[in-house]
């Protein structure tokens, strides 16, 4: 593990303010986008085009009363909030936004990345139980079932990328992808991947723990004012740290496309720069897929969100590790 430095102080400011105002400006092109594939205008009142939306609903849940349900658990309906968000911000810690912009570098950054994750559920699963509502307990059973069947075949894709990197460090796994992307290399774990990542998030259509028209809201049908706003920030958040996840395990991270053949060598500013706007963009294009599926694509039942992830996605994952450690076996001592 490398001594953080004060660049890693500097890299690690900058990712928490863009991470916690990014949820912001998800919300507000999750509201445009959604107008304009349902042929409508979408926010323009508040501000220029609508703009300050975003903060007038912050706004408006710090103005709203904090309803604690009589008979749920008081202490953890509070501190259930905090820990999606937490969870989310803990993450930016070891993923590389460009060459040498990272807070630290472990070598075990890829578990570290994965156990983190997975530790949001029990955000949602604990809000929903101590609610004392079985709309909300129904939405955290649900979150807790689709988290294990999900995590899974995500952590066999991730396997699988660990192949080609034959290291865990987040920083080998970015640099073993520029020539070649994990997407051309492994498409089937990134289709894996992805689809692991919409669920993860609780994005439809997986959405079964909200599940408007059957649960309420789901696991925050007891919340208001800003407890309710903590879980709408995670959610945004995990959209964004989803992304940031596709980005750096399947398409090269800050690389550009075949970049050792054709990319010049440039000045360490002018290389930061295009580092950090390459990632950026690649970001924002996943976190626009996540906002077009949303609206195109409707929810699955249940029994199909349980069904993809055990008899399709899992053997899926598994079989696809199998053959590619096999493969790079064969190659490393045979052909190599």
């Amino acid at each position: 593990m490398e001594p953080v430095t004060t660049t890693s102080y500097i890299v690690l400011g900058i990712a928490l303010f863009m991470l916690l105002n990014s949820a912001a400006i998800a919300v507000y092109a999750e509201r445009r986008v959604s107008a304009f594939i349902q042929n409508r205008l979408g926010p323009n009142r508040v501000g220029p085009l609508g703009l300050f939306q975003p903060l007038a609903d912050v706004v408006k849940l710090l103005l709203k009363e904090d309803v604690t349900p009589a008979k749920g658990f008081k202490t953890i309906h509070a501190i259930a909030p905090v820990i999606p968000v937490v969870t989310a911000l803990m993450t930016v810690a070891v993923i590389p936004f460009g060459d040498g912009l990272y807070v630290t570098d472990i070598n075990a950054a890829v578990l570290y990345l994965l156990a983190v994750n997975s530790l949001g559920v029990y955000g949602v699963t604990l809000g929903g139980w101590a609610s004392n509502s079985k709309y909300s307990l129904l939405g955290g059973l649900r979150a807790a079932a689709q988290m294990i069947s999900y995590e899974l075949p995500m952590g066999m894709a991730v396997a699988s990328c660990i192949l080609f990197s034959g290291s865990l460090s987040m920083i080998d796994v970015v640099n073993s992808q520029e020539i070649w992307w994990n997407i051309f290399r492994n498409p089937i774990a990134a289709v894996i991947f992805i689809v692991a990542a919409f669920a993860e998030a609780n994005r439809t259509p997986f959405d079964l723990v909200e599940a408007e028209q059957e649960l309420v809201g789901g696991f925050h049908t007891e919340y208001s004012s800003m407890k309710f706003g903590m879980f709408f920030l995670a959610e945004y958040m995990h959209v964004v740290i989803g992304s940031m996840l596709i980005t750096t395990f399947f398409f090269g991270g800050y690389h550009l496309p075949f970049a050792g053949y054709w990319l010049p060598e440039m000045g360490s500013t002018m290389k930061m720069i295009l580092d950090v706007s390459v990632f950026t963009i690649k970001t924002l294009f996943w976190a626009f897929t996540f906002i077009w599926v949303r609206w195109t694509i409707p929810r699955f039942k249940y029994n199909q969100v349980m069904k993809l992830g055990w008899k399709r996605m899992l053997p899926i994952s598994i079989f696809n590790f199998l053959i590619l450690a096999v493969l790079i076996y064969g190659y490393h001592h045979w052909l190599g």
